[in-house]
């Protein structure tokens, strides 16, 4: 058995909190416990299905796959690593083109090295979503049974009121993993009408299915996809990573390696982009539905974020460093006090660099805004002040013209590219940590309280040689300091173009 969870996504439904390079997914969005292991929804994606899989004494033999941009695949292996988590593949896209293609290519994955080949059962799940029940379990081992007979599951939600912002599954009343169609997001009388019949549920988009009977069913119903995905899955390079044998996780007491499938960056530009309902649900007579009333949310706005959050006696909900005068229904995330008086019905979210507020009922309009956003400031959308690498992280702490100053935190044993630049000059204090410097060919170990100066033109490299963080100030200065600014000569993470 493969669960493959998908992490696509551009980051722009939970903006300012998440960006492009860090979808809702990854970003810190749940509120922190005592007892909580997670900070993400993809932690808690993984967590959850480890444990009902463990449950079912299915733990032993189902492998965990990720599907993700080539350019969060560091982000999702860091964060599986946080939580003791092993994941056994990835697949990495040089273009999200939506769940059709992304769901082809782990079916194609699983009949050519999964233990069961074509008969491995997938379960394909969204990353970034919440299920809070028991019954979770109980929908697995059905959605299990009916893929076993070569169907393709798909898994319909009890609807708790009239949403315009789902689709809508619609199973025979006598017989419910009958689907009988599928519909796109509603008008507000028509999800009405939905809610009244009875027999319409919401679409969670998970997904449960035999690889041959989804690779079988594209065949016929979306040949041009099927044709194109297994072309580009024949020319994309496996590669092979470094054991996990430290991680407490589900492969106990093995030597456990993950391979990465790189799909083919040419090819997959071709691909169709389109989803796996329109390619494919909306057209196949072989297809079951699971209905529960599971405690789900796909966390798409704001106003359903505040739902997991502790609230006050004004019904003020935050993470706690909101200190409220005369005020009301809020929801308040910021890390640093926000003070509010007089204020009711807002939203307010401080992702550091920018702050949105908004009327409660209106955060979703978002999406109105952040094409003038992008005008303004385009590298705003694409990351956070503090940026992750597969190296470590850096967070810009003051820009001004002709300078920047950065604070580095490099991973123990891990090092950046080998690079230059040719329109900035860098000075590097050691703040904490130990450093290996190369300048030219030359090498120079640095402890904390010391320093070096690179001027621009000339090769470079930092290094943690050590068993805790790097933590590094670096200050550039120069015309121009833009992160394309950078040539990679040598990288240990396949990023030298």
């Amino acid at each position: 058995m493969t669960i493959s969870i998908l992490c696509g996504g551009s980051g722009t439904r939970l903006f300012p909190l998440s960006r492009e390079l860090m979808p809702k997914q990854f970003a810190s969005l749940l509120p922190q416990s005592t007892n909580s292991q997670t900070k993400s929804l993809f932690q808690e994606t993984l967590l959850r299905n480890i444990d009902a899989l463990r449950s079912l004494d299915s733990l032993d033999s189902a492998s965990i796959q990720v599907i993700t941009n080539e350019s969060l695949y560091f982000l999702a292996k860091d964060q599986a690593k946080e939580i003791n988590i092993h994941i056994d593949s990835f697949i990495c896209e040089s273009y999200g083109k939506n769940t059709a293609p992304a769901l082809a290519f782990s079916a194609l994955y699983a009949s050519k090295y999964a233990t069961n080949k074509e008969n491995e059962i997938i379960l394909a799940l969204p990353s970034d979503h919440l299920i809070n029940s028991h019954h979770y379990k109980e929908c697995l081992e059905q959605a299990f049974a009916l893929a076993m007979q070569d169907k393709i599951v798909t898994f319909g939600i009890v609807p708790t009121f009239a949403h315009t912002g789902y689709g809508y599954i619609k199973t025979d009343k006598l017989d419910s993993t009958r689907v009988l169609g599928f519909y796109e997001k509603p008008t507000i009388q028509k999800a009405r009408e939905f809610l009244a019949e009875g027999n319409y549920y919401w679409n969670s988009g998970m997904f449960c299915f035999k690889a041959s009977a989804l690779l079988d069913e594209l065949q016929t119903h979306a040949k041009s996809i099927y044709q194109m995905c297994k072309k580009v899955f024949q020319v994309s390079a496996l590669e092979k990573s470094e054991s996990s044998e430290n991680l407490n996780n589900h492969k106990q007491n093995k030597n456990c390696k993950n391979q990465c499938l790189r799909l083919d960056r040419a090819l997959s530009y071709e691909l169709e982009d389109k989803s796996i309902d329109y390619a494919l649900m909306e057209k196949t007579k072989n297809i079951a539905c699971i209905v529960s009333d599971l405690k789900w949310s796909d966390v798409g706005s704001f106003e359903y974020l505040s739902q997991e959050y502790p609230k006050d006696i004004d019904n003020n909900a935050s993470n706690t460093h909101f200190i409220s005068k005369d005020s009301h229904n809020n929801f308040v995330l910021s890390n640093r006090p926000v003070i509010g008086i007089g204020i009711n019905d807002l939203i307010v979210v401080d992702g550091g660099d920018c702050l949105l507020v908004s009327k409660k009922g209106e955060s979703s309009r978002i999406k109105e805004i952040l094409p003038k956003l992008k005008t303004l400031n385009p590298e705003i959308l694409k990351t956070h002040a503090t940026t992750h690498r597969p190296w470590g992280s850096y967070t810009v702490l003051l820009e001004g013209e002709s300078y920047k100053i950065k604070q580095i935190i490099v991973k123990p044993k891990s090092r950046l590219s080998l690079q230059k630049h040719f329109h900035r000059n860098e000075h590097w204090i050691i703040v904490n940590g130990s450093a290996l410097v190369t300048i030219n060919g030359k090498e120079t170990f640095l402890k904390a309280n010391q320093s070096t100066y690179i001027p621009m033109g000339q090769t470079h490299r930092l290094e943690n040689p050590g068993i805790i963080p790097l933590v590094m100030i670096e200050v550039q200065v120069g015309e121009y300091l833009g992160e394309d600014d950078i040539v990679r000569l040598e990288d240990d993470y396949l990023r030298v173009k």
